[in-house]
Order: C-alpha cells, then structure tokens, then sequence
C-alpha cells in the first residue's frame, strides 16, 4: 500500500495545465478566465440585444393603435349603486356583478347552504382546576361544567340568473354566521322579484 504507483510517471499529461505559483491560471489558448478578448462572446456570456430590440416602441407589449378590439373591454358594466355583498357577489341596484361576469338582477334564484359546524369541549384548563380542587375539596368539580364552543366551516351563496350561475363561500365565525346572511340573502331575494 506505501509503495508508489507503478504506471506514474512525474509528467501531467491531462487536465488543464498546472498552476505554477506565480503564474495566474489560464485557458489552454492562453487567455485569462472571464470574457473573451476579441470578436462575440461566446455561448454562455451575456449577449448584446438586437439594434431593433434595445428601444421598443410605444405600447410596447400591447396591440397596435387601430386595433382596439383587441383590448379588454368591460362585460356589460351598467350604471348602479352597490346595495350588498356575499363574498366575490355585489348585488347592484339593477345587476348582480360577479368575478363570472354580470347578471340581471329581476328573476334572479339565491340559495345559501350551511356547511359550518359548532364543537363544544371542556377545555384542558378546566380539567386540570377540577383534578386540583378536587383534591382540595370537591368544590373542584364544578370546574367541568365550563363549556368552550368553536365554529368552524363556511356559508355556501349560489345565485342563478340570465342563463349564468355563480357560487361563493362565506367563513362562518360564529352559529349566528348563518342567520345574519340569510338575512341579507333575503333582502337580495326580494329586491329580485
């Protein structure tokens, strides 16, 4: 295993060349590492822009003047005055405007869906006051009775009107989330009739 390889001789024969100290290192035609000195960067070097390409024109990324259809234009965006909102749904005082476009407001069908739920648990705080108390004296065991209720899930609105359909959810952040859109989704119903 000390014994040196047989098959080496001293001489470097591949590779790029050693560095001797002193010396910078250099390529095999004898430039320095970084940009070439002459002619176009080669691939991988930052390539100059095109004469056409270092100053566009106005609008540059849109459609020419003169072709203006081409533009965004606003989907049957009518005069009126936000009443409510459920969510991405405005209810305007003769539309309804939705992220799917605009629907007529008369003859409109709203339905709301309660898909929220309601937890009630004795919370960890009120187990460990009644195993400590209850030690004591069992006054501790009253502690059970404390109650810790949390509501989680959303409100469902769809609204159906001029051959369109739209639906949107509502986080419920309470039991009386429901109660209060359904309020509002009856105002909506009746100003659709």
């Amino acid at each position: 295993m000390s014994d040196p390889n047989p098959y080496a001789d001293d001489s470097y024969t591949w590779g790029p060349p050693q560095h001797q100290p002193g010396n910078p290192p250099t390529m095999p035609d004898g430039q320095g590492y970084g940009y070439q000195s002459g002619g176009a960067p080669g691939y991988g070097y930052p390539q100059p822009l095109p004469d056409d390409a270092a100053q566009p024109g106005p609008g540059y990324g849109y459609p020419a003047a003169g072709h203006g259809q081409y533009l965004p234009q606003p989907m049957g965006v009518r005069g009126g005055v936000p009443v409510m909102a459920f969510g991405d749904i405005t209810v305007m005082s003769d539309s309804i405007v939705t992220p799917s476009g605009t629907m007529p407001l008369k003859g409109a069908v709203w339905t709301a869906t309660d898909m929220s739920r309601t937890e009630e648990k004795i919370p960890t705080v009120a187990i460990v006051l009644a195993i400590v108390f209850a030690l004591l004296c069992l006054i501790g065991l009253l502690f059970l009775l404390m109650k810790e209720r949390k509501t989680t899930g959303f409100i469902q609105v769809t609204v159906t009107s001029g051959g369109r359909h739209h639906a949107t959810v509502i986080p419920a952040t309470g039991p009386e989330t429901f109660l209060m859109v359904m309020a509002q989704l009856n105002s909506a119903r009746a100003m659709s009739a």
